[in-house]
């Protein structure tokens, strides 16, 4: 299941999320579009990704996650297919509409979702495998789009990833993910129960702890997606400001990608030996660590310090992936698991559709060492978020009786 569904996230996440930095010059000069409505269109998408999440996660929880990826191939081909086959900028906005809904649909959030709801608190090992997997997806969409824009156009290219999406990501779905059983009853599933030895204010505890913790885990995850969305678009230029040819910022960008997978592997390494939430705090502080590295050299030693950080923010953003699945399913068990996914969904999408373009005025007004100064700021106070989590509420010892 694990391997049927690192495929699928692969390529889903080719022909989406990693689609724009190919096509989007092209498109815009076939449709005589400023570039910056061809890039919003995606945004946009990302943003009805987020509204749409909460109710992808309800609709896990109560049925599991197999019908909802189903239809997300569905709905992923239609929206690629709008983007081949309608007219004008209007056409284009309207595919990526779609391709948000498809998105909350069918990426990582769905999956990690339709896992906990197959394995309760076994589904760790499966995410970190399905992360190993679709940490290529920009590796494989990139030089894909890239090889077939020439033969087929960019509407081909659009039109093409369509079929994909029905040939080869719904097979993998309707043969080798499992339906989800019903959903438990409480106490049923190792989720948490109430012990009638317990004091009364247990429970009022309880319930003051997980709110708490929601929103930490919230607040974690959304200044990580405003860092990691604006260092997505910006990093090159970034690196570019701190000194380094556009050769140079380049082939170290590069080092992010194999960084990710290097730090999934390390946790699929490690995982038994740590809780999840350790591994998040290791993975947070990685990037503050990354960006004191970069600028505590002076400028002989620019290169093999922006290559510390570029190790660094990879292996910080290949960790964070994993806890985004596995800390809320670790504190909280697996009843409510979906369900609270889509809710920490909607922000993290969010703030990766708006973060980019607010980031613009300080990537070109600021010196780059200070922006890079900045998102280790915005991530250090991200790290603060985890610091008051505990793996269990008030009163229980880990793990929690039944999980």
């Amino acid at each position: 299941v694990a391997v049927a569904l690192g495929l699928a996230q692969t390529v889903a996440w080719a022909c989406t999320y990693y689609l724009p930095a190919v096509l989007a010059a092209p498109v815009a000069e076939e449709l005589g579009a400023p570039r910056t409505a061809v890039v919003g269109a995606f945004s946009a998408a990302l943003l009805i990704a987020g509204l749409c999440a909460p109710r992808v996660g309800r609709a896990i929880e109560a049925r599991g996650g197999r019908g909802v990826l189903v239809a997300s191939s569905f709905v992923l081909a239609a929206g690629l297919a709008l983007l081949g086959l309608l007219p004008g900028i209007a056409g284009w906005c309207a595919g990526w509409a779609v391709l948000g809904l498809g998105m909350a649909m069918g990426l990582y959030d769905a999956a990690f979702a339709t896992l906990g709801r197959l394995y309760g608190r076994e589904a760790r090992r499966p995410i970190t495998q399905v992360t190993l997997i679709a940490g290529f997806a920009s590796t494989v969409g990139w030089p894909v789009s890239t090889a077939l824009l020439p033969q087929l156009g960019w509407r081909g290219t659009c039109l093409a990833y369509a079929a994909a999406q029905i040939l080869l990501v719904l097979p993998l779905y309707l043969a080798l993910v499992p339906s989800a059983a019903p959903p438990p009853a409480p106490g049923e599933d190792g989720a948490r129960p109430e012990r009638a030895e317990a004091p009364r204010a247990a429970p009022a505890a309880h319930a003051a702890w997980m709110r708490r913790a929601v929103l930490m885990l919230g607040a974690f995850f959304t200044l990580r997606a405003v860092v990691g969305a604006a260092m997505s678009v910006h990093l090159i230029a970034l690196l570019e400001g701190i000194g380094l040819g556009l050769a140079a910022a380049v082939a170290v960008a590069s080092l992010v990608g194999p960084s990710q997978v290097a730090g999934r592997m390390l946790e699929f390494a490690f995982a038994r030996r740590a809780h999840p939430l350790t591994v998040a705090r290791l993975g947070a502080l990685a990037l503050p660590l990354g960006v004191a590295l970069l600028l505590a050299p002076g400028p002989l030693a620019i290169a093999p310090a922006a290559a510390a950080f570029a190790v660094c923010y990879g292996i910080s953003n290949g960790l964070l992936t994993i806890s985004r699945g596995a800390v809320p399913l670790a504190l909280f068990g697996p009843r409510g698991y979906a369900t609270l996914l889509g809710r920490l969904a909607m922000p993290v999408l969010i703030a990766q559709a708006i973060a980019p373009t607010l980031a613009a005025p300080a990537v070109e007004g600021l010196p780059a060492a200070w922006t890079f100064a900045l998102s280790g700021a915005l991530a250090g106070a991200a790290l603060l978020c985890l610091v008051p989590l505990r793996p269990v509420p008030p009163g229980e010892a880990w793990p929690p009786r039944g999980g």
